[in-house]
């Protein structure tokens, strides 16, 4: 796992670890039975089909971003624009129509989108800022998206199947992304951002530690790194995370935090 901060082929290491989190996922729907693509999961109307679906047309949109910037531009005045006029949800309905289609033929589509996310965010340059549906983001940032996308919509997929998927290195990116969007999520909240930095120590899957922010800095947040990423991710509720806010900032932030782009998600409720 490539430490966001180092030195390096930061990009290279960011997309080996996209590639190895994909893996997992593909892993668990790859001998899926016809039926059981149509398991409810725990985001409410999606099924294992709808993850899916959705992590093939974001795909489809950031290869669009990365090899051609003008036509990703141009397809915003498009079809998605048609939908936000008629007052339907972009990403709801590439959910469903991704979903609408044979297994096979979606788990293809999946499978080929993502190794064309690959390949065009290894062939743009390295400081190319890429249009997106929010602000313009680097490669680097782009890979880091959609490893956490990846892995928050593979843990819905692991609890609609009951499975359990072991915390990795990898959960270190989604932490890093988690600290830098709390100013975002304040905003998404109609709140000012924070005057006062926030530091993130976690407890790293292998019991290592993990430090993020600076050293001084008055709040803190303290717990394993992989309930941070539950709650950046807004896959656990606040309650059910071993997570502790030292300061007001911090605790303000808890309950609103979100690592993804675009409104305030609805979370999950308390699982006791």
């Amino acid at each position: 796992m490539t430490d966001p901060n180092a030195p390096g082929d930061v990009l290279g290491g960011l997309l080996a670890d996209l590639r190895a989190e994909t893996a997992v996922l593909d892993a668990l729907v790859a001998d899926l039975a016809a039926g059981d693509w149509a398991r409810p999961t725990p985001a409410e109307g999606w099924t294992v089909a709808h993850q899916i679906a959705h992590l093939a047309w974001t795909d489809d949109w950031t290869a669009l971003a990365a090899r051609d910037p003008e036509g990703f531009t141009a397809s915003l005045g498009g079809r998605f624009t048609e939908l936000l006029a008629s007052g339907a949800d972009p990403v709801e309905e590439g959910a469903r129509e991704g979903a609408a289609a044979e297994p096979a033929e979606l788990l293809a589509r999946w499978r080929a989108g993502r190794e064309e996310v690959l390949a065009a965010l290894a062939a743009a340059p390295a400081d190319a800022r890429l249009p997106w549906f929010g602000p313009p983001m680097k490669p680097a940032s782009m890979a880091t998206a959609r490893l956490m996308e990846t892995w928050a919509h593979g843990q819905d997929v692991a609890d609609a199947l009951g499975a359990t998927r072991e915390p990795t290195a990898r959960l270190r990116h989604i932490a890093h992304l988690g600290l830098r969007t709390l100013g975002f999520a304040f905003a998404a909240h109609g709140l000012l951002a924070p005057e006062h930095p926030v530091r993130l120590e976690l407890t790293a899957p292998d019991g290592g530690s993990w430090a993020l922010g600076p050293a001084d800095a008055p709040d803190v947040v303290t717990g394993p790194a992989l309930d941070f990423c539950l709650l950046v991710t807004q896959r656990r509720h606040r309650d059910d995370l071993a997570l502790t806010a030292t300061g007001p900032v911090a605790a303000a932030w808890l309950p609103i935090a979100q690592a993804f782009a675009g409104p305030p998600g609805k979370g999950r409720r308390p699982q006791a």
